[in-house]
């Protein structure tokens, strides 16, 4: 999951260079009550955990993108939408890419001030991320061809055809700006790219600009929070044998979690209310959809202040990194959610207002 420069020598959990001729070895340095790594450097006990609950949590996440729409439109009376489930998977390959690259342009924002920190760095996935991200938009573009029997460039004349364009290319370009030597460039194309995929979402008739830029805060915050935690799990990880440092991180990274989540939970409010009858929550694909977000909201928010006090409890930051991680977990499968959760039908049509 992790990846990066190997870590300092010196950290707990590592093995002493062997001394040289005279000198007697200089004694391993203790390893810290929690921590998961032996004296050999490789993870003690449970090491195989984390991979077996990566990979269910991926055949989960997966499994709901293809699946997903197809059962919360069950007995709803709404049309059917061809290739939902595709469009779904390309849509969370969509909100990865954005999530990973603005975590990654805001991690150093976190990371510089922090004092006594190691000069490792973990390794970018920005570059890899937005191409991921730009064949995602390709792909929706394709399928939007296949269904409306239209060549592609005349599927570039459509509004939403027109507007996956400008995601790819935004995208492509986000890439090459990662790839230079100045990139924080990227933020200008991905702005370009949140602000099309707001327009692409909301098509409707009634205020669809105030829906817009409801999305795009959303979208932003929602990317931040969860591509932000993903690069401070990675670089704590990285910064296991400094452990004031990796806890100094974490609590950068909570302060600005909390305006996240409050930008997060007002936009999200407002966009229901607006897009919801309140008639048909149970009864259409949309409500269903969103009470299932709301749910895992919900689980998402209890570990946050679970990690949260237990860094201000414990000098050790290993318990509120465990802690963490399991909220970036969750946190993925509402990526995925969020993805079903545009492709479904807007519910206006069947409610019995």
């Amino acid at each position: 999951m992790f990846s990066g420069p190997p870590a300092d020598p010196a950290a707990p959990g590592t093995t002493p260079a062997p001394a040289g001729p005279g000198i007697p070895p200089a004694p391993a340095a203790p390893v810290p009550a929690g921590d998961a790594t032996e004296i050999s450097g490789r993870p003690a006990g449970r090491s195989w955990t984390t991979p077996l609950l990566l990979c269910a949590a991926g055949v989960l996440a997966l499994l709901m993108a293809l699946f997903g729409p197809g059962l919360m439109a069950r007995g709803t009376g709404e049309l059917r939408i061809p290739g939902a489930g595709l469009t779904t998977v390309l849509r969370t390959v969509l909100f990865t890419a954005l999530a990973l690259h603005l975590g990654e342009l805001l991690a150093p924002q976190l990371i510089r001030p922090v004092r006594g920190r190691p000069r490792t760095a973990v390794r970018s996935w920005a570059v890899a991320a937005s191409v991921a991200g730009a064949a995602a938009a390709a792909g929706q573009i394709v399928r939007l061809a296949a269904v409306s029997d239209l060549g592609i460039t005349e599927t570039y004349g459509t509004r939403e055809g027109g507007l996956l364009l400008l995601i790819a290319n935004g995208l492509v370009l986000a890439a090459v700006c990662a790839a230079s030597k100045r990139p924080a460039l990227a933020l200008a194309p991905l702005a370009l790219v949140i602000g099309a995929e707001a327009l692409r979402a909301h098509p409707e008739a009634y205020s669809p600009e105030f829906g817009a830029a409801l999305t795009v805060v959303h979208l932003t915050a929602a990317s931040l929070w969860t591509g932000g935690l993903l690069h401070v799990l990675r670089t704590m990880w990285l910064w296991r044998g400094s452990p004031v440092a990796a806890r100094a991180l974490l609590g950068r990274y909570a302060r600005l979690a909390i305006w996240l989540y409050v930008a997060l939970a007002a936009t999200g409010t407002v966009s229901a209310l607006r897009r919801l009858p309140l008639d048909v929550v149970f009864t259409s694909a949309y409500g269903r959809t969103l009470l299932v977000k709301l749910a895992l909201m919900a689980v998402v928010s209890v570990l946050a202040v679970a990690a949260r006090r237990r860094m201000l409890r414990d000098a050790d930051p290993s318990a509120a990194h465990l802690t963490a991680r399991r909220e970036q977990v969750v946190l993925g499968l509402v990526v995925v959610v969020s993805a079903v959760l545009t492709v479904v039908p807007d519910p206006h049509w069947i409610s019995l207002r």
